[in-house]
């Protein structure tokens, strides 16, 4: 089980992974971009990391700046809820190159 899992998505499906969590006693850090930082997930938050990873998370499809978010917070794993990132088998390589757990489908190799 994870400690901290870091969510690199927005709107619905990040409150439902943030309830989620909370029912399994997970911490939950939201990467969010200034746009959304009066959004619904955000207000559903209790916890401090969020200023460090807003401050790296400058678009939820900036690899490398969501895995600096995951890093500078400490979440052992990353879920990407759906949507292009969650579809993207580069990034679940760079997380995996990163030792942090993907939450998602396996990537697919091509033949």
């Amino acid at each position: 089980m994870f400690h901290k899992i870091l969510i690199a998505n927005r709107g619905e499906i990040a409150l439902r992974i943030i309830r989620t969590c909370r029912e399994l006693g997970i911490r939950s850090v939201l990467a969010h971009s200034k746009a959304d930082a009066q959004s619904l997930p955000m207000k559903a938050r209790r916890r401090d990391d969020l200023r460090r990873a807003r401050r790296r998370a400058l678009s939820y499809l900036n690899i490398p700046a969501i895995i600096s978010a995951a890093a500078v917070t400490d979440s052992e794993a990353i879920h990407p809820g759906y949507g292009f990132l969650a579809e993207n088998p580069a990034f679940a390589e760079v997380c995996r190159a990163c030792s942090i757990t993907f939450i998602g489908r396996r990537p697919r190799r091509s033949a």
